[in-house]
């Protein structure tokens, strides 16, 4: 197989393995299914980092590309040895790119419900503000929850 094809096929795994903390998305098995909606205020917000994954896509297309990139240097006998050491190489590599590639800016949203207790959770950044304070409204499906604001009172 071509190296430019190894590669289209390495950005596509990497992308594959990518996932998001978002509430402005809905995964497809949560469409259509009832959720718990709590009422709760925003304490503070701070910013924090959600660490990448680690699937594995990333160090066996690394692995694949530094290998068929390795094996054709040299001689028969050079190019296993450098096939072996650019696997090493490319899986290095290709997991540190998965991981970086992965990897999430969010907010921990520490919250007060209505009857007191108080609640964090974590996110990736929305497409809305949310300040302490604000009131909100989680909702839970399938054990994942998601903050956004709470609709105005109706009149």
């Amino acid at each position: 197989m071509p190296i430019k094809k190894l590669i289209v096929a390495a950005t596509v795994a990497a992308l594959a393995a990518c996932s998001t903390t978002s509430p402005d998305v809905v995964q497809r098995g949560d469409a259509q299914r009832l959720s718990q909606v709590q009422d709760a205020t925003i304490l503070s917000i701070r910013p924090v980092t959600v660490d990448g994954s680690q699937s594995g896509a990333g160090a066996v297309t690394g692995g694949v590309i530094g290998a068929v990139a390795g094996s054709s240097v040299g001689g028969r006998r050079e190019g296993q040895i450098a096939g072996v050491l650019g696997a090493v190489a490319g899986a290095v590599i290709g997991n540190a790119v998965e991981r970086n590639a992965t990897r999430e800016e969010a907010v921990e949203i520490l919250l007060q419900l209505r009857n007191g207790e108080r609640r964090s959770v974590v996110q990736a950044k929305a497409g809305e503000t949310l300040l302490p304070g604000d009131a909100v409204v989680l909702v839970t499906t399938g054990g994942k929850t998601r903050v956004t604001r709470a609709p105005a009172p109706a009149r």
